[in-house]
């Protein structure tokens, strides 16, 4: 989220721990694209965007209404699917039961999760490929996305219920 869409990775811990990083400490820490200047500009506009009073609220609101959109059009098509979400992450498994840990991802029905996906983007919708893998909302997500991606997910839900 805080590269704005590029590759931005950021880190923090206590004092003590950070103090140990380099220039300050001994520890060594690189990356292939560490201090992009590309990424560390679209960090910082993200991160001005966010901060504006609301901003982070309505997103997470939106993620909030299309995860209960994705879970009530999985419900009207019989797809058993337990949805997660944290902030504005989500993720879907085709699983009955809740998922808590690796186990219980690991049971979730992959390939009905594959299809899914192969209909969501068959409709213009991508998502991550995996059921193991987040989704991740932005503010590019208006209503306008969320009615869209609600409308491909309630007809590929009914077409991986029909193919069940």
């Amino acid at each position: 989220m805080i590269g704005g869409g590029l590759p931005v990775g950021a880190y923090a811990g206590r004092r003590a721990i950070m103090a140990l990083v380099a220039p300050s400490g001994p520890m060594y820490q690189a990356g292939t694209l560490s201090g992009n200047p590309l990424a560390m500009t679209a960090g910082i506009e993200t991160l001005k965007v966010l901060r504006k009073p609301g901003v982070f609220d309505d997103l997470v609101a939106r993620t909030t209404r299309l995860c209960a959109g994705i879970k009530g059009a999985a419900q009207a098509a019989g797809a058993p699917i337990y949805q997660t979400q944290v902030g504005t992450m989500f993720c879907t498994f085709f699983t009955e039961g809740p998922v808590t840990d690796w186990s219980t991802a690991k049971a979730a029905d992959t390939a009905q999760f594959g299809h899914f996906f192969q209909a969501m983007l068959a409709a213009g919708v991508y998502l991550a490929p995996s059921q193991f893998e987040a989704g991740f909302m932005s503010i590019a997500h208006d209503d306008a996305v969320i009615n869209q991606t609600l409308a491909a997910a309630q007809a590929a839900f009914q077409a991986v219920a029909a193919n069940a």
